[in-house]
Parts: C-alpha cells; structure tokens; sequence
C-alpha cells in the first residue's frame, strides 16, 4: 500500500526520497503500462505547479502517448517536431523555460509555460520521453534536470 509522504527536506533530499519511492513502487512488477502508470502519478503528486506528467512511448517512428497525468493530450509527435521530437532528435534532455520561445513548440495545453522532457532508453535502444509541463515560466532548474533524468532511468530499468 503506498502513503503519500510529506518531503520535508532540501529539494536534493526530497528527490532522493521519491527516487526511493519509486523503486519500492516498481521493483516488483513487470508490466510495462503499471510502472508507467505508477511512474506518472508519484511524479505528479511529488512536483508542485506542474499540470501534465507523463510518457511518450516509441513506436514506428514518433512518439504515441503513454500513461500520463493532466488534461488529454496530443496523440503523436514525430521526431524533430515540439519539445518532445526534439528531445528525441537530439538524444538529450531538454528543459524550457519558456515553451512560447521554442521553435515549433506544440501547445497541447494552453496552460503550459515550461517544460521539461528527458529521453528514455531501455537496454541501449530509444524507448521514449518523460514529459513534464508547468503553467509557470522557468519551473524547471538544474537540481529538477538531474533528479529527473534519474527518475526517467530508474523507471527504464523496469520496463
């Protein structure tokens, strides 16, 4: 049974407690759209002034939306294409702190200001992107960036 705790901490120790959380929470199961699921909703729980978290999964050639907490979103993105096909094309996180800055930025929710978007990969191949989007410009900083890319490698590890 899972209890949502209160992060009390730094920001460094609160993200190293959801790390543990989330290893707890995937360790002991296979299915690939539990973990996912279970991935996304301690996420969205634990990070304040976001309104979308969630995956982008893979398949034939762009990116099909995964398990995800926040409003309905788009369907697919293709590489190069948003914040999301970027991250794809590059191999490498992005973190936008103003989405209405970024060259073809695709607005699936008017709400979101920032946003950030980790690759994921599962034994050396692409598997898809971790996609978090905030309704505030510059939400995201380094400390989240490094915490979250260790977030979106753990969960690849269970999948």
């Amino acid at each position: 049974m899972f209890h949502v705790e209160q992060y009390n901490g730094t920001k460094e120790q609160n993200y190293e407690f959801l790390l543990k959380q989330l290893k707890s929470l995937l360790e002991d199961e296979k299915d690939q759209i539990a973990n996912l699921s279970n991935a996304s909703s301690l996420l969205n729980q634990f990070l304040d002034q976001v309104n979308w978290v969630g995956f982008y999964i893979w398949k034939q050639d762009e990116l099909v939306l995964g398990p995800f907490q926040g409003l309905p979103a788009c369907v697919r993105i293709p590489s190069g294409k948003g914040v999301c096909g970027t991250a794809i094309a590059e191999g490498k996180t992005q973190v936008v702190a103003d989405v209405h800055q970024f060259p073809g930025h695709i607005a699936c929710d008017a709400a979101s200001q920032s946003e950030v978007v980790v690759p994921m990969y599962v034994n050396g191949e692409l598997f898809g992107v971790l996609d978090i989007d905030s309704p505030i410009k510059n939400r995201f900083d380094e400390v989240d960036e490094k915490y979250l890319n260790q977030f979106a490698e753990l969960t690849s590890k269970y999948l």
